[in-house]
């Protein structure tokens, strides 16, 4: 930890945190707008029952979630704080990479800059999910992967082995950067360390940092296996996956800085000044080959990125002796003009900063769907309410609220205390793990479900309402499964009924 702190103690240091700082604020600035995106209500209510595992993802994002709420409360821009700190930290380690590499301030700035206006980065500095944590330890543990092999110091394979370990306990793609790293090592002069106790070590840290997620798993029989197949399986029959490679492109980097990572990349394999280097090279070509054969998500690559950024930046910049001062001094001004569109470009899209249903709005929900996602929870939350309300008072009392997904079963949570609702059961993720509560509920108000599934569970449904917001946004709950409805008598006893109800998603 102390020759990792010691790293900051510079002016080039000093700027790097200067436009972390910078980035941090930028997204306080702005997180406040629309509401709780459907993936931040699960982690949320995940944070309020804090386990070693969770069906969806490992315990570290709901770990900072309950920080979060413990410090901040249900806020928006609390919760996000912790997404923005993550990739500004991303940032500060991109352009200390490029400092180990020889590169000048100027240098540095470009690639820290690079990595917060990748697509990915401006988008998970938006939203508290575990992609800017996993965006986090990728790029701390290609820093650590140099300071080894910049200083021949085995003892950087303990950092290395912890990081790793934070990694797997917050998203499993981790694994894809271990078998870079591993077959870079084999395949390369870096294999030298492997005679290195300390290496070991950090491998054996790993594991037992892993232990507590891998634990539970094992209790729950490896369910987190079956929602990967669920999901990939989703992801693939949607089109998710058909166009990985283009996507590289636009979105786990922006388009502005392609000159900027390809070169990096290049220099990884075929420069002698970084030859020493060459593992890192390996750590982004094993990893996309891996996506490619097995048809992951595009993004789960973009950690990758900036290790490339900050290799080619110091590449760019060596490469600016051998030009005319002119010259040299055009394409500095080219390159920050560069970055400069793509900044703009990119945040006026990927930030939560259009007005709802503006043109500019419509323009941002073509190229993703987060924003439309963040519409409606608490009218969600109202409308479930002034039904629960109207249900006779005896009924009431064993009435339960039946979600279709976790976007509803966490507004439901979150909001619906004040409201005097129960808590929500759901058949997804965790939510299935946890049950439908003792005594079980004789009557349901159903969300997220289509009427014809519901009879063939319950005798008895009628449709009591619809889910509706103010602005008219269509989105995943108004335009697929907008009706509630109102069941009872169980078809079969409720043990029999849950384990028909369990998804994933």
């Amino acid at each position: 930890m102390k020759k990792l702190l010691n790293q900051f103690r510079s002016r080039d240091a000093g700027i790097l945190l200067l436009l972390g700082a910078v980035t941090v604020v930028i997204h306080g600035l702005t997180n406040h707008q629309y509401g709780f995106h459907r993936d931040e209500l699960a982690t949320l209510d995940d944070a309020r029952h804090l386990a070693w595992g969770y069906v969806a993802y490992p315990p570290i994002t709901p770990f900072i979630a309950r920080l979060a709420l413990t410090i901040f409360g249900p806020s928006l821009v609390g919760l996000r704080f912790f997404s923005s700190l993550a990739i500004a930290g991303a940032m500060v380690f991109t352009g200390l990479m490029a400092r180990e590499f020889g590169g000048s301030p100027r240098a540095q700035a470009i690639a820290a800059i690079a990595t917060g206006i990748a697509p990915v980065s401006l988008i998970s500095g938006s939203l508290f999910q575990y992609v800017a944590f996993d965006y986090l330890w990728w790029v701390l543990t290609a820093y650590l992967m140099i300071r080894l092999l910049h200083t021949d110091d085995p003892g950087w394979g303990v950092a290395i082995g912890t990081v790793i370990g934070l990694g797997m306990m917050t998203k499993y793609t981790m694994g894809l950067f271990v078998a870079g790293i591993a077959i870079g090592i084999v395949v390369t002069t870096s294999r030298r360390n492997l005679r290195s106790p300390w290496l070991w070590a950090g491998a054996a840290l790993s594991l037992l940092l892993f232990l507590p997620n891998l634990m539970w798993q094992a209790q729950y029989h490896f369910i987190s296996l079956d929602f990967l197949k669920a999901i990939h399986a989703r992801d693939v029959r949607i089109g998710r996956t058909t166009h990985n490679l283009l996507e590289q492109l636009f979105i786990c980097a922006n388009v502005f800085t392609i000159g900027i990572w390809t070169r990096g990349l290049w220099s990884y394999f075929f420069t002698d000044d970084a030859r020493r280097y060459r593992v890192l090279g390996w750590m982004y070509v094993v990893p996309l080959a891996l996506l490619l054969v097995t048809r992951g998500r595009s993004y789960y690559l973009a950690p990758a990125y900036p290790m490339l950024f900050a290799a080619g930046t110091v590449a760019w910049e060596r490469s600016l002796t051998q030009l005319p001062i002119d010259r040299a001094r055009l394409r500095v001004t080219m390159r920050w003009g560069s970055l400069a569109i793509g900044a703009i470009a990119f945040a006026a899209v990927m930030l939560p900063i259009a007005p709802v249903n503006s043109r500019w709005w419509n323009i941002t929900n073509k190229l993703h769907d987060n924003f439309r996602e963040e519409i409606g929870w608490t009218e969600l939350v109202q409308t479930v309410a002034g039904i629960y309300q109207s249900l006779p008072t005896e009924e009431r009392a064993a009435t339960g609220i039946l979600a279709g997904n976790y976007g509803e079963a966490g507004a439901i949570d979150l909001y619906g205390p004040a409201h005097g609702l129960p808590q929500a059961i759901s058949g997804i993720n965790t939510y299935w793990l946890r049950g439908y509560g003792n005594p079980p509920p004789e009557t349901i108000i159903a969300l997220g479900r289509s009427e014809e599934g519901l009879k063939r569970l319950f005798a008895t449904c009628r449709l009591v309402g619809h889910i509706t917001n103010s602005y008219g946004v269509e989105n995943e709950e108004t335009r697929d499964h907008p009706d509630i409805f109102v069941c009872s008598s169980p078809r079969e006893s409720w043990d029999t009924l849950w384990q028909k109800l369990r998804s994933f998603g």
